[in-house]
């Protein structure tokens, strides 16, 4: 993942005939907010919103920052995705960015050839059947290949399970959470609890400063 102007969020199975996809968790009360930490100064929130259940399920996702020097504002960015979950797998995925002035545009949908992923910077292809979106509230991702809702880029990263440690909330509460460690395609930490939900993300931007998610 890098802050910079390829973007924030770089870093941040079939349905015809396929077999059933193991379930996942919903949070309860249908949403995950975490407020954006920088070198300790808070820049922005990510905010989930879950419509419906595993069988019928709307993920809105909408990603807001902002990074300045006093009165002037050095990077800004807007991300907003829309997923849409048929059966337990991904049917199809929406989303448009600006990053600080760059737009970004991709597209995913699952037809008769598997789930068919177009993006304003890169190549039309059909992704693996176990490929899902890089948008981290799906413990799932970390099991396979990884679709970039950003640029659409497909990424392999390297995943390590480190084992749970308590992580803080925004409240400052602490949470018992697995600590998942990748390397390659995107390199970061990030958490989920025992649900299993994502609660929290850890990694550093372009410009060497580290990012952190803290659960609202």
């Amino acid at each position: 993942m890098t802050i910079g102007r390829r973007g924030f969020l770089t870093g941040c199975g079939a349905w015809f005939a396929a077999p059933a996809a193991r379930a996942f968790s919903l949070p309860a009360g249908g949403a995950l907010e975490f407020a954006v930490i920088r070198e300790g100064s808070r820049i922005g929130t990510h905010r989930l919103v879950f419509g419906g259940d595993p069988d019928n399920l709307t993920v809105r996702i909408k990603v807001d920052l902002s990074v300045g020097l006093g009165p002037i504002t050095l990077f800004r960015y807007r991300h907003r995705a829309v997923e849409t979950w048929r059966g337990g797998q991904v049917f199809s995925i929406d989303s448009e960015t600006d990053a600080d002035g760059t737009p970004y545009k991709m597209s995913a949908l699952r037809g008769s050839d598997g789930l068919v992923v177009e993006a304003s910077k890169a190549a039309r292809y059909i992704a693996p059947d176990n490929a899902l979106p890089a948008t981290h509230w799906n413990r799932r991702m970390l099991d396979g290949p990884m679709i970039n809702t950003q640029d659409g880029r497909l990424m392999r990263p390297k995943v390590t399970e480190l084992g749970p440690e308590p992580i803080p909330t925004a409240a400052g509460a602490a949470i018992r959470a697995d600590r998942f460690s990748l390397s390659g395609d995107a390199t970061l930490d990030t958490w989920y609890d025992d649900g299993p939900n994502w609660a929290g993300i850890r990694f550093l931007a372009g410009d060497r400063s580290q990012i952190r998610y803290v659960r609202v």
